[in-house]
Order: C-alpha cells, then sequence, then structure tokens
C-alpha cells in the first residue's frame, strides 16, 4: 500500500516531469477548462498526465469511500487544480454520515451517484435532502440500457418520475449526467437503445427540465453527452445557447494522456465511436464549433465556478 510520503512524492516528480505544459490550457481552447467529472486515478502522475494533455487547468475529483487522503495530497503537489466530489454506497444506512463527514473535510459536493437503485427511491432521496442541507450539489447518473450483458441500469425512471423529483427537493442542487439524461433531449426516445443517433425531435424531457427547473443542472461529460450533441447541429447550437448558464463542461474520460492512448470509456463497447480518442478533446472541440466564445468560456469555465462557490 502507497504511503503518504511516497504519493506525495510520486506527485511532486510528476509535476516537475509536467511543468513543461504550463500555460497550456488557457492557450489551446481560447479559454482555461474547468473538468466537472474526472474520476481519481491510483496512479498519482496519471491525474496531471490526463489534465494537461488535454489542455485542461482544472478539474473535480469524483471519488468513492475513503478517499481524503488521496486527495489532499494531490492537492498538495499541485495546488489549485483540484476540487473533489464525494460518493458511499446509498444503500448503507450510514451512507449519510460518511457523505456528511467528506463535506467537512472538504468535498463541494456528492457524486458520482452512481447506484442500481430508482431516482425516486428511498435510497437517493436520502442524499437529495442531505445535499439541500449541506448546501452542496449532486451528480447523478442515469441509465436505463445495459451497456454489456446483465450490467442492470442505474437511478432508474428518469423519464418517469425525476420532474416530481426536482419539485419535491426544490432546494437541491441536482447535476445530470449520463445516457438517459443526454438522450432524453429528444421527444422520441424511449429508452431503445444507449446512445441514439439521428436529429433530435424537439420538445424532449432533458431540455424541458433545464429550462423549467432551475435546481437542475447539466454535466456534459462522456459520451453520451458528446452523441447527443453530436446528432444535430442545430439542434445542439440553440440548446448551447438557451441553456448556456446550466451546463458544465466534464469529461469522464478514461485515456491515459489527453490524446486518445489506453481505454476510453472503460471499454465500453457501446461506446466504440471514442476508441482511440480523448473525450475531453472530442467535447470540446465540438463546443467551440457549436457556440460563441462567451458561451464556452461559461460552459468550460464560469458555470462551475459560480455552481461550486470557488474563485475563478
Amino acid at each position: 500500500m502507497t504511503s503518504r510520503r511516497e504519493f506525495l512524492a510520486a506527485m511532486a516528480a510528476a509535476v516537475a516531469a509536467l511543468r513543461g505544459f504550463e500555460g497550456a490550457p488557457a492557450n489551446e481552447w481560447g479559454a482555461p477548462v474547468f473538468d466537472l467529472h474526472f474520476h481519481l486515478r491510483p496512479q498519482p502522475a496519471a491525474n496531471l498526465a490526463h489534465l494537461d494533455g488535454a489542455g485542461i487547468a482544472k478539474a473535480n475529483l469524483l471519488t468513492r469511500g475513503a478517499a481524503l487522503e488521496a486527495v489532499e495530497a494531490l492537492q498538495a503537489a499541485a495546488p489549485g487544480r483540484f476540487t473533489w466530489f464525494a460518493s458511499d454506497d446509498v444503500t448503507r444506512p450510514d451512507a449519510e454520515q460518511a457523505l456528511t463527514r467528506s463535506v467537512k473535510d472538504g468535498a463541494q459536493g456528492f457524486g458520482e451517484l452512481k447506484f442500481h437503485v430508482a431516482a425516486d427511491g428511498p435510497e437517493l432521496r436520502r442524499m437529495y435532502a442531505l445535499a439541500a442541507d449541506l448546501r452542496v450539489p449532486l451528480l447523478i447518473h442515469f441509465q436505463e440500457v445495459d451497456h454489456f450483458p446483465n450490467e442492470g441500469a442505474w437511478s432508474t425512471g428518469y423519464a418517469r418520475t425525476f420532474v416530481s423529483i426536482l419539485k419535491a427537493y426544490p432546494w437541491t442542487t441536482f447535476i445530470g449526467h449520463a445516457d438517459a439524461f443526454w438522450a432524453n433531449v429528444s421527444a422520441d426516445y424511449r429508452n431503445e437503445a444507449a446512445y441514439p443517433t439521428g436529429p433530435i425531435a424537439r420538445g424532449g424531457i432533458t431540455d424541458k427540465l433545464l429550462g423549467d427547473h432551475a435546481n437542475l443542472f447539466g454535466d456534459l461529460s462522456a459520451n453520451s453527452a458528446n452523441n447527443a450533441l453530436s446528432r444535430d447541429a442545430a439542434f445542439t447550437a440553440d440548446f448551447l445557447k438557451r441553456h448556456q448558464d446550466k451546463l458544465l463542461f466534464g469529461s469522464d474520460c478514461g485515456c491515459a494522456d489527453g490524446h486518445g492512448s489506453g481505454v476510453s470509456q472503460n471499454n465500453n463497447p457501446a461506446a466504440a465511436r471514442m476508441a482511440g480518442k480523448c473525450v475531453a478533446r472530442e467535447t470540446l472541440s465540438l463546443l467551440k464549433r457549436a457556440t460563441s466564445a462567451n458561451v464556452f468560456q461559461k460552459t468550460v469555465w464560469g458555470n462551475a465556478h459560480k455552481l461550486l462557490r470557488i474563485p475563478a
């Protein structure tokens, strides 16, 4: 098991090795980039390798369980570059205590909440109430279609029930993510595929919910968001403009170097279109093409800082 001293030493070496990338984040994309959806990697240097390779200035680490020591070591080695969210098994009776402790230790939200429970079930309702009490956002993975046999669905019932949750918990800040959330930008989606293709039918559930509910935001990460934004250029340009204050760039990318090497999208067979690509780069490039410089800056930087109440 790696000690804190060994972790810090490895991180210091990684920072020194990657020093030449400083300045790249703002220069490459025309604005600094904040990655809301970045899973903490076990190898210290791997965290910075992806950020610097993709031209990303800061990232929000998504963790699960006892992660404070690793987070603090990474923050100490790369000051100012990492915030973090905490997650715990929502079916456990002590989940609320664990997440409360994480927020007291510096976590700025809950996430990623990805469990085989109903979106309107008692397990997640406890988390919704707690997030409101602690005044932190929570990021949820919504998925109805298996990526591989017997995977199971996550936070089920989004299209049918989540409007009732938004109304029942008006003081909770929700960040929607993943397949069902993004496929439902199209009004004709019926859970027939993880990543549907073709033109968007206007009036989709997610589009409506983002417009009607101040407490819902959208996480533009993973193949799910990239796929939705790639389907219909006219829809995407309008969607980004209309929801410019509600959208947050994230990567959820597993590639090793910010350029597509290694494994992307956790070897998800349904997301083969991202094989050999960096999801962060693909989505940042798409956003640059699809919207104005002002909306791009909000989406990749300003909105996250405002939502998390951190200095930009």
